[in-house]
């Protein structure tokens, strides 16, 4: 990002999204501190982080549609402090709760927003949504009466109708079951794949595998962000695995976790996932363990969920 002869910021014709130094505060509690990020157009982009972390937050100045208390940028070439109202005309949100009207049909749900958007050939347009998520048969149902995958279809058709060049998906699939969720995921891939940028607000690690990029935000500080196997590697934790009985389990867990040496340990399980990044004193930690008859110790791979933990457990807390 390069200002032009103007002053104006001229971002790279391949990024959808660069920012940098955003900050924002509600009263006197700061929720996002100096933010840099960029966001390569045509990519699946997730947000991850515990709730109240600063993530709708982020996310709405990214696009403009939250001014920030400082920082600047770009979001889809247009400047995010001065010209919000033309970075909202490109941008398609979908928020966690169902947000279309409840005693409308499908069919009308869609008619209504086509025609909103000044769509031409409205009906068309419906009819073609309808199509391609899988609603037909479903057109005349109200869409009060969906389940909860269904309705999930329905808004995200209503959010790529007017053909936007970035999706905002806040918690897209909270209390939706497996195999919607799948099929939610599968027709966000054929979305990026015909351009569209998404990012993505979850609290699922499989989800969060989904994503090109992913963005780890902490009460406001953004800790991590990569590829999956970028952010695995940059923890540096070296994890042992180690089962036992359950009760056996409990106990280990919490006298491991007072050992100097041990940055992590979670249940998984039958298991304990046992994390550390310094080697030495991680094997020094367990050592004393290792020749417990009732424990079985096996070297394995820092799981994501694995470094959130342990990202989670280093992150100082902005309520207090």
């Amino acid at each position: 990002m390069t200002p032009t002869p103007d002053g104006a910021l001229a971002p790279a014709p391949d990024i959808a999204i660069d920012v940098r130094g955003l900050s924002k505060s509600f009263g006197n509690r700061k929720v996002v501190r100096d933010l840099s990020m960029q966001v390569r157009r045509g990519t699946i982009y997730g947000f991850l982080g515990p709730n109240g972390s600063g993530k709708t937050t982020t996310i709405r100045m990214l696009t403009g549609l939250l001014t920030p208390d400082e920082g600047e940028g770009t979001c889809l070439g247009y400047n995010i402090l001065t010209q919000a109202d033309e970075i909202k005309r490109h941008v398609g949100y979908m928020t966690q709760r169902f947000s279309l009207y409840q005693d409308l049909s499908v069919r009308e749900n869609l008619e209504f927003v086509a025609r909103l958007y000044g769509i031409a050939r409205p009906v068309a347009a419906a009819g073609a949504m309808v199509e391609r998520l899988g609603l037909n048969g479903r057109e005349e149902q109200l869409a009060g009466e969906l389940s909860g995958g269904w309705k999930q279809r329905l808004a995200l058709g209503a959010c790529t109708l007017p053909s936007p060049q970035l999706l905002l998906l806040d918690e897209p699939t909270a209390g939706v079951d497996p195999k919607a969720r799948r099929e939610f995921w599968n027709e966000i891939h054929a979305l990026a794949a015909q351009g569209l940028t998404v990012l993505v607000s979850t609290h699922y690690m499989d989800e969060a595998e989904r994503c090109h990029e992913i963005a780890y935000i902490a009460y406001g500080v953004l800790l991590a962000r990569g590829t999956v196997p970028e952010v695995i590697a940059a923890a540096h934790l070296i994890t042992y695995t180690v089962s036992a009985p359950s009760a056996t389990l409990t106990r280990l867990g919490d006298e491991l976790a007072d050992r100097p040496g041990v940055d992590m340990v979670a249940p998984f399980g039958s298991s304990l996932h046992v994390s550390g990044r310094d080697e030495a004193a991680l094997e020094a930690a367990i050592g004393p363990y290792r020749e417990r008859a009732d424990l079985t110790w096996t070297r394995s791979e820092a799981t994501l969920e694995d470094v959130f933990i342990d990202l989670m457990s280093r992150a100082r807390d902005n309520f207090q």
